[in-house]
């Protein structure tokens, strides 16, 4: 039918928009309009009808937000597949990329658990107060097992704990840059560490790939002052640096003097871990491992490992001066979670829910069209060329997945248009398929 459908408004009592929707919705219940039926053009059912433009588009985007069609550019509007829209309406969009909510897991149950044990304990009080700057000694120690389990062995002296990685970040360029800093980067890079670049007056150097030719090159012509990289799992870009590329990055980084800011949020989530850049250069680099895209985004707490005792020192005084501590009692139940064995499984449940997503997207999104990492719960979506990235991201949206355009994560000018597409949060698996089977219509054209 699709195209030659009108539906009938004549005995319509409400919003004409809503019984344009609601008419859709009867007609795919029926099967009058059949997965995949393209509708008339907004603007030839307005003139058959009647009725406003306006009210026809208003009436397709109710349809969109209740899942039962999708947009694929200029083509026009599509009925989506059956499986798509028995998923119900779309969970609210936060904007944020956030783990995975794994039906069934053990999160919630560990943390009551975890969280009722510490306070019924002999002293508990004290859990509920200040702790000394950058952490209580218990929780600098599970930091550095944490860091020692990924190949970078240091002293707890090193260590501060933060209250989460965004905390860090901040800290970490308070304490050591200063405005005019030229900081080497990615061409997209994590749209925090962006802001916070432009608040500190800090000049970024986008690379054009992030290999050590290319920080050579930079480094020979341009005083740097630091690299900044997500090596594993980039935000948004999803690419994971191999060993050698670590290695040859940090020993460039030796040879110019520049610092190494390492953000790590995703590199416990891989089942193979790779030893960081800072452990190639351990005088150069700073590493920040958070606890909130592994295992809650509600837990606020990272641990930090500084290049020497005098720095570690200067972060907590940041830390302190920015929000004073992180959590305590999340700081604790990390520590607990890391003794008796949930921080391994949560993780790893949080892992093979993320790789359940791939799955998904890998059966529903066309090969070659997208990037991802095998663990990671992003894509980053190049889009077709004179494709309007603003618009792509609201139709996702609609559907209920968080995507995010290329510009809010952009260094430097240009790069084309792209999208950073969120898998994570609470969307069940039902609605994160229909919403990449909008994905899948918009990159069809």
């Amino acid at each position: 039918m699709g195209e030659s459908w009108v539906p009938d408004l004549s005995e319509t009592a409400g919003a004409k928009y809503l019984a344009i929707a609601d008419a859709i919705g009867a007609a795919v219940e029926s099967g009058r309009l059949r997965a995949g039926d393209r509708l008339p053009p907004q603007r030839d059912l307005a003139a058959r009808l009647g009725i406003d433009l306006t009210t026809v588009t208003k009436g397709y985007e109710q349809a969109r937000g209740r899942g039962l069609i999708g947009a694929r550019g200029r083509a026009g509007s599509f009925v989506l597949p059956q499986a798509a829209i028995a998923a119900g309406p779309p969970p609210l969009d936060t904007g944020m990329n956030m783990p995975p909510e794994v039906a069934g897991g053990s999160l919630l149950a560990a943390w009551e658990r975890t969280a009722s044990a510490l306070l019924r304990a002999p002293g508990a009080g004290g859990r509920l107060h200040y702790v000394p700057a950058g952490g209580r000694a218990s929780d600098r120690a599970a930091g550095a097992a944490i860091f020692a389990g990924l190949g970078l062995d240091c002293p707890i002296d090193e260590v501060i704990v933060t209250a989460g990685a965004q905390n860090a970040l901040h800290a970490i360029v308070a304490a050591t840059l200063k405005p005019g800093d030229v900081v080497a980067c990615g061409a997209h890079i994590y749209s925090v560490f962006l802001q916070l670049a432009r608040k500190a007056g800090l000049k970024l150097a986008p690379l054009a790939a992030m290999e050590a030719d290319a920080l050579d090159a930079l480094c020979r012509t341009t005083k740097v002052a630091a690299l900044y990289v997500v090596p594993t799992n980039d935000n948004p870009t999803t690419a994971t640096l191999d060993a050698g590329q670590r290695r040859a990055l940090a020993e460039v980084a030796r040879r110019h003097g520049v610092r190494i800011i390492e953000d790590d949020a995703y590199g416990q989530l891989s089942e193979r871990t790779i030893a960081p850049l800072t452990s190639f250069a351990p005088e150069l680099g700073t590493y920040v491992a958070s606890c909130s895209k592994i295992l809650s985004p509600a837990l606020r707490v990272a641990h930090v490992r500084a290049p020497s005792v005098r720095e570690a020192l200067a972060l907590a005084a940041e830390v302190h001066r920015s929000c004073v501590m992180a959590p305590p009692l999340d700081a604790a139940l990390v520590t607990r979670w890391l003794e008796d064995g949930s921080y391994d499984r949560i993780t790893a449940e949080t892992r093979t829910e993320a790789a359940a997503r791939q799955a998904i997207a890998a059966e529903i999104l066309p090969a070659g069209r997208y990037a991802a990492h095998p663990c990671g719960y992003h894509l980053w979506v190049p889009l077709p060329a004179g494709s309007d990235q603003a618009r792509v991201a609201e139709a996702l949206r609609g559907a209920g997945v968080t995507a995010i355009p290329a510009d809010a994560f952009a260094a430097g000018e240009g790069g084309g248009a792209a999208l950073r597409v969120s898998l994570g949060g609470a969307i069940t698996r039902e609605a994160l398929a229909r919403g990449l089977t909008v994905l899948e219509m918009e990159l069809a054209g």
